[in-house]
């Protein structure tokens, strides 16, 4: 930036080039299923059912009770990349409710998630719900939040669509 032919001083410029986290991406949602809470929450916890339900899953491996390292492509616009992170669920309540804490990098940049996961039974169904806050480091924060909300509604529904699937193939 120049004014009157001199330098402008930036202040935030190298947190911006060092990948300081951008604003805070609200995410929330909810998919019901056409099964019991228990069916549900048992295929949300099978680890195979989640490597094929996450979208670009390369994969899943359970480190820990509890914490998982993941490896996935994503092929969407300026979050394309490959990125490697770890999953933990925290807080869980069988089958009501976890929490999942998210952090993973890739060429583009990084991303920290950290959201709460509800599940309730509902005339003979189950409404999963969910809400958290994502933030995005680099290139990552820089491509703006409409660009990663959509990216995120985007993968979640791919996933949510894979699951239901899954959960179908083991409803009785």
């Amino acid at each position: 930036m120049r004014r009157r032919g001199l330098p402008v001083y930036d202040r935030y410029a190298h947190e911006r080039e060092a990948g300081a986290p951008g604003e805070p991406l609200d995410i929330a949602g909810e998919h019901r299923f056409r099964a019991p809470a228990g069916l549900v929450w048992e295929t949300l916890f099978d680890a195979r059912a989640l490597k094929t339900s996450i979208p670009g899953c390369d994969s899943l491996d359970e480190v820990a009770p509890g914490r998982f390292h993941v490896s996935m492509r994503v092929g969407v616009s300026a979050v394309k990349g490959q990125y490697a992170g770890e999953v933990a669920v925290t807080d869980a309540a069988v089958p009501l409710s976890f929490r999942l804490v998210m952090a993973g990098k890739g060429d583009p940049g990084a991303i920290e998630a950290d959201a709460r996961v509800n599940l309730r039974e509902e005339q003979g169904t189950t409404v999963v719900s969910y809400s958290g806050e994502l933030r995005a480091r680099g290139a990552l924060a820089r491509a703006g939040g409409q660009v990663l909300a959509g990216t995120a509604r985007l993968l979640l529904g791919q996933f949510f669509k894979e699951m239901d699937r899954q959960v179908r193939d083991r409803t009785p």
